[in-house]
């Protein structure tokens, strides 16, 4: 029996929330330090596979939805697409600097992003 797109997506986005929690678990071991925080913080963001890193490959997906969204809008007025824009960009441009200040802080002396 094949399942449908939307047990597709709910099973993906279960992956990746083990995922995320395992993250989550790592970020509150007693031993971590600077350092080794500002690496983890750099992994989010750096160009690696995915190219952008994670916060990138996130905003692309908001970005896909917005798109199949001005596609579909009863009235194409942006009510659904320009909100999923905006959180993309968001995204893309305050976390992706936020995080690379907040790994400066941790580890100034660490590889620049």
């Amino acid at each position: 029996m094949a399942r449908t797109r939307l047990e597709r997506f709910r099973a993906s986005v279960g992956i990746a929330a083990l995922a995320l929690q395992q993250i989550r678990d790592d970020l509150t071991a007693a031993d971590i330090d600077g350092p080794e925080l500002a690496a983890i913080l750099r992994e989010l963001i750096e160009d690696t596979d995915p190219p952008g890193g994670f916060l990138a490959s996130v905003a692309q997906l908001l970005t896909t939805a917005a798109q199949r969204a001005e596609r579909i809008e009863p009235d194409r007025d942006g009510d659904a697409s320009c909100p999923l824009h905006e959180a993309a960009a968001l995204i893309t441009d305050n976390a992706g600097q936020l995080l690379i200040w907040a790994a400066r802080a941790l580890d100034p002396q660490g590889e620049p992003v």
